[in-house]
């Protein structure tokens, strides 16, 4: 299986690479996500990885055997009943025919971030800010900062990944 994954951001090549057999190849390629560099809602934050995944799986080499493309797309949403926004993410697969979606798990963001957030700024540099350090989605991630570790960035992604790509490898579909 040849898999590509449509970002730059080596995080979210190791997200995939955790979750497959280490006998497939992953490889990424920089996309465009198509929505706002922060995605607002689930709706976008899912348009952005199916976007990304479609994206990624036409800029395959569609080498002999099977092509998936991933996009895994983190934005910021809520749910209904609840107020609070969270840390929310989304990952999609293609085989250049059906597009699955799954999410990942959400992160209640804490007052002060959430504020910052709802003023506008972008969740990435936010958190660069917060902690007085660069790249922290290259690192670990929100998911790591709010779970003081328990939960990287890498960990938070690749559960959503696992579950969109489920229908590809699971005879259950």
């Amino acid at each position: 299986m040849y898999v590509v994954v449509g970002s730059g951001n080596p995080v979210k090549r190791r997200a995939v690479e955790s979750v497959v057999p280490s006998t497939w190849t992953v490889e990424a390629r920089r996309v465009a996500s198509g929505v706002a560099e922060q995605p607002r809602g689930h709706v976008e934050t899912r348009t952005g990885a199916e976007n990304r995944a479609r994206a990624a799986f036409e800029a395959a080499d569609h080498r002999e055997g099977r092509t998936l493309g991933v996009g895994i797309e983190g934005g910021v949403g809520t749910f209904e009943g609840s107020e609070t926004p969270f840390l929310v993410n989304w990952a999609a697969a293609t085989d250049g025919e059906r597009v699955t979606c799954a999410g990942g798990p959400s992160f209640p963001l804490p007052e002060h971030v959430a504020r910052r957030v709802a003023d506008g700024e972008e969740l990435g540099p936010v958190m660069d800010d917060e902690l007085g350090e660069s790249d922290v989605k290259k690192k670990q991630g929100a998911a790591g900062v709010f779970t003081a570790g328990m939960v990287d960035r890498e960990t938070s992604l690749s559960t959503g990944v696992a579950a969109a790509l489920g229908p590809f490898v699971s005879e259950q579909y």
